[in-house]
């Protein structure tokens, strides 16, 4: 589901001796390549690595939409372009804090649901947050305007919940960018929420800048479309196609809600899925690469037939990183 993590070496060892791996790894049982510095690749450039440590948070459901929760290490693949990668690093991702990123349309066509999607997102935050958790309220029109920085006071976060307000057109893009912006910053999983009618009609930001800044961040997008955008010029890149693609490309997930009842349910299903991930990492056997992009691929063995199941992660991540 995301890029690479660029993550602290302590941060590291903390999450490898939860799972187990990090004692075998120090003391050298299983043999790891040390860390690679900058290295020419084929086609001139060079591919700068921090921590050559690729993080994914995996959800795995059956065909019904169940939580498969009791897979193993031993149960996963894990491939990049094409190639196959040895799992070092398994765990349940309960036990990672999580920050989230929480972004609420205000422009003038949600103007009638406004109230229901911010008592909504309360419930929601008090729902998921636990003290080493992490939200903030971001609120965008015209303009992205962040009304609360990233805390786990419940009322701080109902604050910034409330002080958002209505503007005139939607700047969905933008929102995605700096929310994003402000995640890659953090450190564990990042999470961005989204409840939009999925229009964009003034981002200064374009979908690819958005969808990028979000993959380099590493977060994942859930997307809640409140109104469909049936009939929409542009649709692919600036409504309610673009969010689906958005989500799916992340490891996220879209809902649809058109009521109060499918707002909450929505929340829910988020709330239930962030506690039930895995997470996969593993050390690239491809030091060198031709494309800024590698993809990633996950699997499932052992467990009956693989049309049963339906594992969802994200696509890949950048070997490099823009200029945020």
């Amino acid at each position: 589901m995301f890029h690479r993590w660029f993550i602290s070496i302590a941060f590291l060892t903390a999450m490898l001796s939860q799972a187990g791996e990090l004692r075998a790894l120090a003391q050298g049982k299983d043999k790891q390549p040390p860390p690679p510095q900058a290295q020419q690749a084929p086609d001139g450039f060079a591919i700068s690595v921090t921590v050559p440590v690729v993080g994914v948070d995996v959800v795995v459901t059956d065909n019904n939409g169940n939580f498969l929760t009791g897979l193993k290490k031993e149960n996963f693949t894990v491939q990049e372009d094409g190639r196959e990668q040895t799992i070092a690093v398994f765990d349940k991702e309960s036990a990672v804090p999580l920050s989230i990123a929480l972004a609420i349309d205000t422009s003038l066509s949600t103007r009638h649901d406004l109230p229901l999607e911010q008592a909504s997102a309360k419930r929601f935050a008090h729902m998921i947050l636990r003290p080493v958790d992490a939200l903030s309220v971001f609120g965008f029109s015209e303009i992205v305007l962040q009304s609360s920085s990233y805390t786990a006071d419940l009322k701080r976060i109902d604050e910034g919940i409330d002080h958002i307000r209505l503007g005139a057109a939607t700047a969905l893009f933008d929102a995605v960018y700096l929310a994003s912006r402000s995640l890659d910053k953090r450190q564990g999983r990042k999470v961005m929420v989204l409840i939009t009618d999925g229009g964009d009609t003034i981002s200064k930001i374009d979908y690819k800048e958005a969808v990028r800044a979000a993959e380099e961040a590493e977060d994942l997008v859930y997307s809640i479309i409140v109104v469909p955008i049936e009939n929409s010029a542009g649709r692919e890149t600036g409504g309610e196609h673009a969010l689906i693609q958005l989500s799916e490309d992340t490891g996220g997930k879209y809902y649809y809600a058109t009521s109060m009842a499918q707002l909450d349910d929505a929340f829910r299903k988020i709330s239930d899925e962030l506690r039930t991930q895995y997470l996969l990492a593993y050390y690239p056997s491809q030091r060198l690469s031709n494309s800024q992009f590698r993809r990633i691929q996950v699997g499932i063995v052992g467990q009956g037939e693989a049309t049963a199941y339906r594992v969802r992660h994200r696509a890949g991540y950048y070997t490099t990183k823009s200029d945020f």
